[in-house]
């Protein structure tokens, strides 16, 4: 029986050498070049990385990975896992504009995960090597081009004394803030994991076998948990392939993707919200008549707020090029439980719950395509079932009791995809993977969303949290305030509220609240501009909306902290004391 993946790759090695584990779409485009990689390259690929690390002893060490997009971080990551050494998979600068908020990334990843070695690719490493200034960290690193060591070096690969509860990698929940937290992934957490969405998903052999192997395409950035855990890391769980390419080509041109659905027809393939409604925005009604996406099983959808008026125009546009509505597949999970948590039923549409479900247990059950547009719009999203030895509750997070079914409260995980917990943050590890329910065995993830129950399908309706999720990724707003007050001179310390609003289509977008020094009032305009110019540089994003209020004014708990959601409902509301506009007496 199979202990990790680095067993199974050993196993699609021998037992399948020939077959295509990725195929790398190098421009983006399916008639452009392709890079492609069989199982038995991969294992020696990953055995030769695996090797070099064991020959320095690093067993156990921490080793950063910066990678573009492509076949190389894989063999890396896999190589990593062969090795029996902590995996830290980042981004590497990319681009003079962003280099600034790369190297702050990439030291706070050093720092914090105390690596020992850089992995990356030649033109990751020959750019790192002049940045010794801003980088001096780099002195004590040892930093390696991976193409630059040697097949042969895979002979001397050993395999390694691998346990449930060895760490295989550290997924950081966010690249923006300045305090990461690394989560302590085991080899017994992915394996689980790959479990839950084999069984959720209905990767079933019979399935495989029906679609000749060809499971996954997919653009999501692997180093983060959906684009590693669910594509990269299923294909080697199940010896499948899967088709990948860059997400900055499929931002450039969406209709990349359902081309290459298209082309090599897999059963599975998704992203964030916000995916689905650039294809319905820049794909045009030629594109889609040349499409075929009959084949498309599992169209999944998570990483951020679903939709229910997405789902149905995706359907209905795309309907014609053969999508079916029972292919939307919206899902929830987190890195703290690996990935998946809940999923939906395969060749199932997707359960909605009628406006008011939160408060009336009792509400109407629909389903996409059973009502009309307007009611469909306005409903809550089911995310599915919990997987196969997963249990999750709903938890009164005060005072800490099962809430009955129907009630919103903070959803809380149990089972072996739940991760081992921060790593070297032992009080955040308490506060987080710890919890303890009332009539409850064992200890529980608390995962600072909210959600209710509704026939054993969670919906989720909110953060518990402040944490932002935008285009998929997670962005602290003490990080965005931090880096607007400090934009300029007359904006006040600890007085800045930052969260995010619905954009519509566009899917969550950062709004920015700040109290202002009244002698600075001359100067609004130029204020807004420096506030949007220093989260864009900082943080890569652009900013939908930057108010300036009078000193005093944004609302604050009766310890000094800002209160954010108070904040956000005084803007939607238009009751924020804005500068420039007299206040009422």
């Amino acid at each position: 029986m199979a202990r990790s993946l680095v067993d199974l790759l050993t196993l699609h090695a021998s037992g399948q050498p020939e077959r295509t584990a990725y195929r790398y779409l190098v421009t983006g485009d399916c008639d452009g070049e392709i890079q492609d990689i069989s199982y038995a390259r991969l294992a020696e690929r990953s055995r030769a990385v695996a090797a070099w690390l064991q020959e320095r002893g690093l067993a156990g060490a921490r080793v950063l990975l910066l990678y573009p997009p492509g076949l190389e971080f894989i063999c890396a990551y896999l190589g990593c896992l062969s090795a029996g050494v902590v995996a830290v998979p980042g981004l590497p600068p990319h681009g003079r504009s962003q280099n600034h908020r790369a190297l702050l990334r990439v030291k706070r990843l050093i720092a914090d995960a105390d690596a020992r070695v850089i992995l990356g690719s030649r033109e990751v490493i020959a750019a790192l090597a002049g940045m010794s200034e801003d980088l001096p960290e780099l002195a004590d690193i040892t930093c390696v081009a991976t193409e630059d060591i040697p097949d042969a070096a895979a002979a001397s690969w050993r395999e390694p004394d691998l346990t449930a509860d060895s760490v295989a990698f550290l997924q950081y929940t966010s690249g923006s803030t300045s305090a990461p937290r690394g989560v302590m992934v085991t080899h017994g957490n992915l394996m689980d994991n790959e479990r839950v969405i084999t069984e959720r998903m209905g990767h079933t052999p019979d399935v495989i076998e029906e679609y000749d192997h060809e499971l996954f395409v997919s653009w999501l950035p692997v180093y983060h948990d959906m684009g590693l855990i669910g594509p990269v890391l299923n294909a080697v769980y199940l010896g499948v392939t899967a088709t990948l390419f860059s997400p900055l080509h499929f931002l450039q041109r969406p209709e990349r993707w359902l081309t290459a659905i298209s082309r090599y027809g897999p059963h599975t393939s998704g992203g964030p919200n916000f995916a689905y409604e650039l294809c319905l925005k820049h794909v045009t009604p030629e594109q889609r008549d040349g499409l075929d996406l009959s084949r498309w099983k599992v169209a999944f959808n998570g990483a951020e707020p679903v939709r229910a008026a997405t789902m149905r125009r995706f359907a209905e546009t795309f309907g014609p090029a053969g999508f079916r509505r029972e292919a939307h597949y919206p899902c929830y999970g987190l890195a703290e439980a690996t990935l998946i948590v809940t999923g939906g039923s395969v060749d199932a549409p997707p359960t909605l719950a009628a406006s008011g479900i939160a408060d009336h247990a009792d509400g109407t059950g629909l389903h996409l395509g059973s009502v009309e547009a307007g009611a469909v719009d306005t409903a809550a999203v089911g995310s599915g079932r919990p997987g196969p030895g997963v249990t999750l509750v709903i938890a009164d997070p005060e005072r800490q009791v099962e809430l009955p079914e129907g009630e919103v409260g903070e959803i809380w995980v149990s089972g072996a995809s739940v991760a081992k917990g921060y790593w070297r943050n032992a009080l955040a590890t308490r506060q987080t993977f710890r919890a303890t329910l009332a009539g409850r065995e064992g200890r529980f993830l608390r995962t600072g969303d909210l959600g209710f129950l509704r026939g054993g399908e969670l919906f989720v309706t909110g953060r518990l949290k402040d944490l932002m999720v935008i285009e998929g990724r997670n962005h602290y707003p003490q990080d965005l305030e931090l880096s607007a007050e400090m934009s300029h001179w007359a904006l006040r310390p600890g007085c800045t509220a930052a969260f995010s609003v619905d954009g519509g289509g566009e899917g969550e977008q950062p709004v920015v609240v700040a109290e202002t020094a009244p002698e600075a009032v001359g100067e609004s305009q130029k204020i807004i501009d420096l506030i949007r110019g220093a989260i864009s540089e900082a943080h890569g994003l652009p900013v939908r909306d930057v108010v300036l209020v009078h000193p005093g004014t944004i609302p604050k708990t009766s310890s000094g902290k800002i209160q954010r959601r108070a904040s956000r409902a005084a803007y939607l509301d238009g009751t924020l004391s804005l500068v420039g506009v007299p206040t009422v007496r």
